[in-house]
């Protein structure tokens, strides 16, 4: 497997520290609001990510963190009224239920930050003991300029970063890049005892404790949003090696940025998309089949019309599934054995996935294997190759799976799909379909064809085929 290193700017093969063991840390939410598209799509590109490891027989620690203590928790919290923790909890229950709704798999350990104080305390004391921090009234930081390689991550300079700057006069940093590792209390905001005083842990702080603590000082992947390179991960990395040693991440996965028709999504532009306002006109499927419809690096582009084109993809991939479903009279599981065995039958989808996780060549060759099946659905007599299209079907569920799609039944898919069109009961539908032949029959065209637009009125298309009529939903 090869995938992009951001630290070397270039793609490199993909060797786990311990073989056959990867260890995978995501930065993840802040949790003062709901999530919107572009945290979908981070989510969903580390949680296809974690399925092809596992598929390919990687046992995988994973470990994805809760930011539940922070100057926009604090805001949001005065705003409501409510207490910080309060409104942790209601957005980290919110953040399940959209990524449950996505069908995101849960990490191995998701933890918060403000269960950690103990151990982020102890790390600023490593750093203050090593020289690479100081303490100025009640806060503390980070000095950059007591570690050379500072700016490796991001490709900058640290005179660079100073050229421009403008210090303020009652500036309490040594130099203006560094950062806060404790931050002293302000009247009414929460706060931890420590050596310095009442006070919080800085945001770069938490992620270093609990890679550390879950993963070690040196572990493989180290993945967030591009935006995170400078200056979470940059400091995150900078503070880590100076107090652990190690190599901290050996491979540093970023994901682009998502806009909405072209512009850059925010609030004050009114082009905000939570993820709920996006399940509220699509499909989980379809809108996690969009997220990964670019190459995970490039910009990925929201747009209504883009997300209606890939649901037309999903229904014929649905279609497919119903009709492997008639041939082998219900649904087909997929047996236990490793899952790249069964995707041997499909090998553009494993060099795609192999090829630093391109998911739009690998959605290109589950679409090539869907049109390799139905093909041969469409054999006519028993020309059909049972044992062939059982191989294909269960790699069609193989590499759905890695890429979290097909999770309902065709049944339960058209279904939500069609929501309240129609107003149609199955049962009617039949009775229609019976009527209908019996009209053909006794050559009453005109009640045939009365019976057939008022199907179709109610979003129901009729297929006459030598076996009978058959009816699907109008999807579209």
């Amino acid at each position: 497997m090869e995938i992009h290193n951001s630290i070397k700017r270039e793609i490199e093969t993909f060797r786990p520290l311990r073989e056959g063991k990867v260890a995978m840390y995501v930065c993840g939410v802040t949790v003062y609001d709901l999530c919107h598209i572009g945290h979908a799509r981070s989510a969903v590109v580390f949680d296809v990510l974690y399925r092809y490891l596992l598929a390919r027989g990687y046992q995988v620690t994973y470990v994805r963190n809760f930011t539940d203590i922070d100057d926009k928790i604090i805001n949001k919290a005065n705003q409501l009224g409510l207490d910080t923790k309060e409104v942790a909890e209601r957005y980290i229950e919110a953040f399940y239920e959209d990524m449950d709704r996505l069908f995101v798999l849960r990490p191995t350990f998701e933890p918060r930050a403000t269960s950690h104080i103990g151990p982020m305390i102890e790390m600023v004391q490593i750093l203050l003991s090593k020289g690479h921090a100081y303490v100025e009234d009640g806060d503390v930081y980070f000095s950059v300029q007591t570690f050379p390689r500072y700016g490796e991550l991001s490709g900058r300079k640290l005179d660079q970063m100073k050229a421009g700057y403008r210090i303020k006069v009652e500036e309490k940093k040594r130099h203006p890049m560094d950062f806060a590792l404790w931050k002293a209390s302000k009247p009414n905001e929460p706060y931890w005892e420590s050596p310095w005083g009442r006070g919080r842990p800085g945001w770069h702080l938490e992620c270093s404790v609990m890679s550390n603590l879950y993963l070690g000082n040196t572990f493989d992947i180290h993945g967030g949003g591009m935006d995170l390179i400078f200056p979470h991960h940059e400091n995150e990395r900078a503070q880590s090696l100076c107090a652990y040693g190690g190599e901290f991440a050996r491979y540093w996965v970023h994901n682009g940025f998502v806009t909405v028709d072209s512009e850059k999504m925010s609030k004050s532009l009114g082009n905000f998309i939570t993820i709920r306002d996006a399940l509220k006109e699509f499909h989980p499927e379809v809108l996690r089949l969009f997220l990964l419809s670019k190459h995970y690096r490039t910009p990925l582009d929201f747009t209504r019309s883009s997300v209606r084109a890939h649901q037309a993809a999903l229904i014929r991939v649905y279609r497919t599934l119903e009709r492997l479903e008639e041939v082998f009279q219900g649904p087909m599981g997929i047996p236990s054995e490793d899952l790249q065995g069964h995707l041997s039958m499909i090998p553009q989808f494993l060099s795609s996935m192999e090829g630093d996780l391109n998911t739009p060549a690998a959605l290109a060759a589950l679409f090539g294997l869907v049109r390799e099946i139905n093909s041969l659905l469409d054999t006519p007599g028993n020309g059909k190759k049972l044992d062939q299209l059982k191989g294909l079907y269960i790699s069609l569920l193989s590499a759905a799976q890695i890429l979290g799609i097909l999770n309902s039944t065709p049944q339960e898919f058209f279904l939500s799909l069609r929501g309240d069109q129609g107003q149609i009961e199955e049962r009617e539908i039949e009775l229609l379909i019976e009527e209908r032949a019996a009209a053909r029959k006794a050559k009453d065209y005109k009640r045939a064809d009365q019976i057939r637009d008022l199907l179709k009125s109610k979003g129901v298309i009729l297929q006459d085929t030598p076996e009978g009529t058959t009816w699907r939903w109008d999807l579209g």
